[in-house]
């Protein structure tokens, strides 16, 4: 049972892995298509923060942002398949 158990961890998590690399293969000098989806989502959170709350998000490189998530999902997704809950909490 452990090996299926095992195996059905390696499926799971190769799907963030593959994504993860595509996305890294796409990422470019400005992000790629991740960050120009992300734009808008971050300039939604950014106007209801400011509004909400009155503190200024400072302006981030959504390049930044998009390389982080690229690595959660790459460390997450190994750390997943060898029984990690890590793991699980990265993807």
């Amino acid at each position: 049972m452990a090996f299926v158990s095992f195996v059905g961890r390696v499926l799971f998590a190769s799907v963030f892995i593959l994504s993860a690399w595509q996305e890294f293969n796409e990422f470019g000098v400005d992000g790629g298509p991740g960050a120009k989806s992300l734009r808008p989502k971050f300039d939604v959170f950014s106007k209801h923060v400011s509004s909400n709350v009155g503190v200024q998000v400072p302006e981030v490189e959504l390049k930044y942002l998009v390389a982080a998530a690229i690595a959660f999902k790459g460390v997450g997704g190994l750390l997943f398949i060898f029984g990690s809950s890590l793991g699980a909490y990265l993807l």
